[in-house]
Formats: structure tokens, sequence, C-alpha cells
């Protein structure tokens, strides 16, 4: 017969023994792997400026719970004044879109500091709604419910799309070609607007170089190319904004409803520039519901 405390002893070294093993297999476990990165142009990026990373425009894949899976699809498009891509407004923003059952997928499109200029923006954002429709057609999803969503600079580049979109070419032998770059609706969170009066300079430069000729100024003023083929809109921005200014969405809001597109627009007393979603120390607005809210309204979402 066992004693009392060499019993005890054995199970408390089992105990000891399970825990210790537990966490060495827990440690050794593999991360989750980061989702794929979809390249735009696999035979190569038109106009690319060498083969480093940020010359290879691609997306990522950020997918709903299957028995939440709605239908809708969105390009998530992260601000940084065409300088950088924040993560914040770029996975943060597809893993919201994915909790309420949207297929997201975020654009690593090129940049300014990476040595581009206008028009390689808007030749990536334009093949990557392309494409996104393209996947909805092959993975049973509604090809007209593909929207845009972009923040800042990204904000600017989901509103140039939103107005220099066109209908794909019929007879292309790339069948993403093929498809139209209209977004269904546009997302945009205090968004560069403007390359005139109330511009953000550091956008324009990295956009448009040093010295821009008018008519380019014109023709990436977004308020000054809205018509009313322009898609439907969710715009939201702060007057504490420093950075960008909130006379941008208050503009695009103006000529959207010179043109009758139908828009919401929401503007918020209090809030620094990039917000986001919000995070600790800096809350957001609660513009997520209510574009939430707009998107059933839209019957984007169910």
């Amino acid at each position: 017969m066992n004693h009392p405390h060499r019993l005890l002893r054995r199970l408390l070294a089992f105990g000891t023994a399970f825990v210790i093993s537990h966490l060495m297999s827990a440690a050794d476990a593999p991360a989750p792997a980061a989702p794929p990165s979809i390249p735009l142009w696999p035979q190569g990026t038109p106009g690319s400026l060498g083969e480093r990373p940020q010359d290879k425009p691609t997306l990522t894949a950020f997918l709903p719970d299957p028995a939440k899976r709605n239908g809708a699809s969105m390009l998530v498009l992260p601000g940084g004044g065409y300088s950088s891509l924040a993560p914040h407004e770029g996975a943060a923003y597809a893993e919201w879109l994915a909790a309420h059952g949207v297929t997201a997928y975020v654009l690593q499109y090129r940049l300014g500091s990476a040595g581009y200029r206008h028009p390689a923006m808007l030749q990536d954002v334009a093949r990557g709604l392309r494409m996104l429709r393209s996947f909805a057609k092959r993975d049973g999803l509604d090809p007209a419910r593909v929207g845009v969503i972009g923040s800042s600079a990204g904000g600017h580049l989901a509103a140039t799309l939103a107005t220099h979109f066109d209908a794909g070419k019929p007879d292309a032998a790339d069948l993403i070609e093929r498809e139209s770059s209209r977004p269904d609706v546009a997302v945009l969170c205090y968004a560069v607007i403007t390359m005139g009066e109330f511009a953000h300079a550091g956008s324009r430069n990295q956009l448009l170089g040093a010295n821009p000729s008018p008519e380019l100024l014109k023709d990436m003023s977004a308020e000054l190319q809205v018509t009313a083929q322009t898609p439907p809109c969710f715009i939201w921005a702060t007057v504490e904004d420093k950075t960008v200014p909130v006379e941008n969405s208050l503009m695009f809001a103006s000529a959207l409803r010179k043109a009758g597109v139908p828009f919401s627009l929401h503007i918020y007393e209090k809030g620094s520039h990039g917000l986001g979603l919000g995070r600790p120390g800096k809350e957001a607005p609660p513009w997520a519901e209510e574009c939430l809210y707009w998107l059933r309204e839209r019957k984007f979402l169910p």
C-alpha cells in the first residue's frame, strides 16, 4: 500500500511534468501562417522600377468564417501619405470587415517614397478592384457588391478610383482586364480629397511630384471629378483633424450632392487624424457602426 505522502509527491511530480510538457508544446507550436499575398501582375508590373517588394503590388486576403460569408467584397486601402502603408488602416480594417461576413483584401499599392508617381497608384487600385470582381465570380460571391474603403491618402486613392473608373476591356486577353473597375460603394475615412487650397501637401508631393501642372492638380482633385456615375459614398472626418482639414470631406460631399450621388456624411467634433477603428488612448468616434448601418441601408450587406 502506497504511503499517502509518497502518493502526493508522485501526483505533484506528474502534474508538474504535464504542465511543463504542455507549455513546451505550446512554445514549439508554429505561429499562425500569415495570409497569402496575391500579386496583381504575376507576369510583371507595368511601369515597375525594379524587383523590390515595393515594386510588386499585392492583395492580401482576409476571409470571413464560411458560415458568416454574406457575398460582399471590399478592397482596403491603408493610408500613409503615399509614403507608407499604415497597418491599423489595412489589416485591422480587413479583420473587422471579415468579422461581419465581408471578404476583404488589403492592397499594397506602389508609393511615392519608392519612386512612383501617378498614375502607378491608380493602375494598382483599378487592377485590385477588377481582381476582386473576378474573384467574386469565381468564388460564388456577388460581383455587384464590391466596394472600396480607404483612409487618409488611401481615402484619396479610393476617391480617385470612384471618379476615374472604367468599364473594362471586353476583348482583353487578360480576363481580369475585362472587368469593370467601378466600386459599388466607397467608404472614405478622413480622406485626402483635394489637391488645391486644403490639400495635404505631403500626399500631393508623393503622388504628383514637386511641380505638377494645373491640369494634373485638377484631375487629381476628386471633388472636381464627381459625376452622376460616381458610386454611393460613406464619408467621415473630425473637425479637430489638423493633418487633413475637414474641408476635404465637406467639399467631396457637396460635389456628390450636386451630382445627385447618394452619400452619408459624418463629421465628428473630437478626434485627431489617423484614428482608424481606435486604439488604447485614442478612441475613435462610432463611425464603424454607422458605416455598417449604411452598408445595410444600401443593401450592400444583408
